[in-house]
């Protein structure tokens, strides 16, 4: 680690975890990450998206792109934070409505 590195959070003490299913034809693609992260940093909390055991920051566009996941793909969302239940309301919200695409 570096020291410019923070080192993650552990979610021991509390957090909101829950799973969904890409629906949106294209996928995580790059509208629909930028989206996804705008979201998100609408909020406090910390948020962590998942596929395949590989966990990236909700909040980096980089990182939610990285797990290249396509329509019918489920992936794990993870909030921990003050507001952390209205997050994954919104988020889950984004993800189950196609990130508003046709």
């Amino acid at each position: 680690m570096t020291v410019f590195q923070k080192p993650l959070r552990t979610y021991k003490d509390h957090m909101i975890e829950r799973e969904y299913t890409i629906v949106n034809k294209l996928g995580l693609h790059a509208r629909a990450s930028a989206l996804f992260v705008k979201t998100a940093n609408r909020f406090s909390s910390e948020i962590k998206m998942e596929r395949e055991g590989i966990e990236v920051n909700g909040k980096s566009i980089m990182g939610i792109m990285m797990l290249a996941a396509g329509k019918g793909c489920t992936i794990n969302i993870k909030t921990a934070g003050a507001d952390e239940a209205e997050a994954m309301e919104a988020l889950g919200e984004l993800v189950a409505n196609g990130f508003g695409e046709d």
